[in-house]
Order: C-alpha cells, then sequence, then structure tokens
C-alpha cells in the first residue's frame, strides 16, 4: 500500500453547496465518505494532492455490503 497516494471520488453534490465524495489513502477501495463545502472540498484536494477517481457507474451490480451512508437517507429505520 503506498500511502503517499489520495484519492477522490465524488458520489454527488446538495443543493446547498456541500459535496459528497469518498476519500481513500492508499487504496481506492477502502475509502471513508465525506461531506464538505465547495471551497473547503477544493482545498482539501488540493492539500492532499488527491488523484480524481471516475463516478462509479449507476447501475453496477450491488452486494449485500455495498451501501453507501447516503443510502441510509432514503431508508427508514424503526
Amino acid at each position: 500500500m503506498d500511502t503517499t497516494r489520495r484519492f477522490v471520488r465524488l458520489s454527488g453534490e446538495r443543493p446547498n453547496g456541500f459535496v459528497e465524495f469518498e476519500f481513500a489513502i492508499g487504496e481506492p477501495e477502502i475509502f471513508v465518505e465525506m461531506i464538505l463545502g465547495r471551497d473547503a472540498f477544493t482545498e482539501f484536494c488540493t492539500t492532499n494532492r488527491v488523484e480524481m477517481l471516475p463516478p462509479r457507474e449507476a447501475d453496477a451490480p450491488q452486494g449485500d455490503w455495498d451501501w453507501r451512508l447516503a443510502d441510509a437517507t432514503h431508508t427508514r429505520f424503526r
């Protein structure tokens, strides 16, 4: 694992200007979900010298473990 490599994959932008994205260090498959304002996002990417990854395919098959925290906003919990 090369910890000098940083990756960002955009996952959405909210109407209020916040950017949703995945951030990974070393391996793009192991990431955290983050939300920042547009200016803070730009600064974050510059500071970390990130490599931008292409967006995920919307129609890609998903398994039981393939979900994002953002998916929970569309799920009603009891």
